[in-house]
């Protein structure tokens, strides 16, 4: 059979069939080995860009040669000037995989991989999916994605999900009569797994249990659920597994750079080691030993083409204490270090606790089907909700009385229920935002 997917890779000039021998002989290492194999890589990446990066090298001091720990700590920010600034020496736009980030941390910019570092991105993700006998050449795909409405970019897209053997369904309106058909296409599709945004899958998940369906009942050739960009709670992913009949697995990455972490068939969330490497910082950036919270940065081991060594993703973190330099565990993600609510009295907390302690309330009953919370002023949130009835004055109290517990009194909250909720350009729904 033809593996239409690794030929398609190929004819781009991403030479995957040396990518996966590098990767299998990477992940067959002992511990002592790979250690070896890391500082070494560490030590390349980093003469590469001092000799042939400038932007590296002035933002590095102009030295040639540094500690690990001296390096500097590269941000978003540094990264927002033009591409051609930041290329390494010989290479071009004819010669690399040209991106762009979504912006979902408000901090978009172009990034670029050379081809063999692009390579090596799409066999970590084959192996990775390969956990859960998912093949890229032959499985088919249910992609719950967004999808670009111009022209051009809509048939690109539609071409790549032909040579990718995946089916697109659009994120953009997720009324019932729209999920209806989605369910239709499960009834005649032979689909092996689902992949997508994380909040329109369990939308549909919701609606299935509304009509009281079983996915797999449905769509007996489904294997998996892989579930991507956003948040997935414990609840929501109860109710994945239970509407869906399939394993539930979360993945963490980064456009830019590749699959951080992917839940492993054990469940633990497994950072790539393979072709990156991750630190958990404090704020004066010294490395924390594993089982402590800080800022997630992370090296790119084989992106020549544009520097993202000891780069601060905007995440926050903790690495398992049972990691090792081979496995290393990301025992949680404690979300976007620019998602943080400031409150009157002067304390900090992750934006995500509204979230957490506003959801448990609002889906008690079923009538919310999703909702997103903004800080407006210091003790001024505005909850958006799309939800069957307006919320009553009980659940409302209910709301206000355990972020009085969980967060502190005296903040002020309005409600609006809303037909849809605003997504990105690309279908993701940021779940809280602070307009501080």
């Amino acid at each position: 059979m033809i593996r239409l997917f690794d030929l398609s890779l190929q004819l781009n000039g991403f030479p995957i069939k040396k990518a996966k021998a590098e990767l299998d002989k990477i992940v067959h290492f002992s511990e002592e080995e790979y250690v070896l194999f890391l500082e070494n890589k560490k030590k390349e990446i980093v003469d590469f860009h001092l000799k042939n990066n400038s932007f590296y090298k002035e933002l590095a001091g102009n030295k040639t040669a540094l500690n690990w720990e001296d390096l500097p700590i590269l941000n978003k920010q540094n990264l927002q000037k033009p591409l051609e600034n930041r290329l390494s020496k010989g290479y071009l736009k004819n010669n690399i995989y040209l991106n762009k980030t979504s912006g979902s941390s408000g901090t978009p910019f172009v990034f670029a991989k050379d081809k063999y570092s692009h390579a090596l991105t799409w066999a970590s993700n084959m192996m990775r999916f390969g956990w859960f006998e998912i093949d890229f050449n032959h499985s088919y795909q249910a992609r719950f994605y967004g999808i670009p409405m111009d022209f051009i970019g809509y048939h690109k897209e539609r071409l790549k999900d032909f040579l990718t053997h995946r089916f697109r369904f659009p994120v953009f309106d997720l009324s019932d009569d729209v999920l209806n058909k989605f369910l239709q296409k499960f009834r005649t599709k032979k689909f092996d797994y689902i992949n997508g945004y994380t909040s329109s899958i369990v939308l549909f998940a919701k609606f299935l249990e509304q009509k009281n369906i079983v996915l797999k009942e449905t769509c007996p050739t489904l294997k998996a659920c892989f579930v991507t960009s956003e948040m997935l709670f414990e609840t929501d992913k109860k109710l994945l597994e239970k509407q869906f009949g399939i394993p539930i697995i979360s993945e963490y990455g980064a456009s830019e750079l590749d699959l951080i972490a992917f839940e492993n068939p054990q469940g633990e969330w497994q950072v790539n080691a393979e072709t990156l490497f991750v630190e958990i910082l404090d704020e004066n950036n010294n490395v924390l030993p594993y089982g402590e919270e800080g800022k997630i940065v992370i090296t790119s081991l084989f992106n020549k083409a544009n520097p993202f060594i000891r780069y601060e993703i905007g995440d926050i973190g903790i690495l398992d204490k049972k990691s090792t330099p081979k496995k290393p565990i990301l025992k949680k993600l404690i979300g976007r270090t620019n998602d943080v609510a400031i409150l009157p009295s002067g304390k900090k907390s992750p934006g995500l606790t509204f979230y957490y302690v506003t959801k448990s309330i609002i889906e008690d009953d079923g009538n919310v089907k999703e909702f997103i919370i903004k800080q407006t002023q210091l003790d001024t949130f505005e909850i958006e909700y799309v939800a069957e009835n307006e919320l009553d004055s009980e659940q409302i109290q209910k709301i206000k009385e355990a972020i009085d517990l969980y967060l502190e009194p005296n903040l002020n909250f309005t409600f609006t229920r809303k037909t849809v909720l605003e997504r990105t350009n690309r279908g993701k729904l940021k779940q809280f935002k602070s307009y501080l």
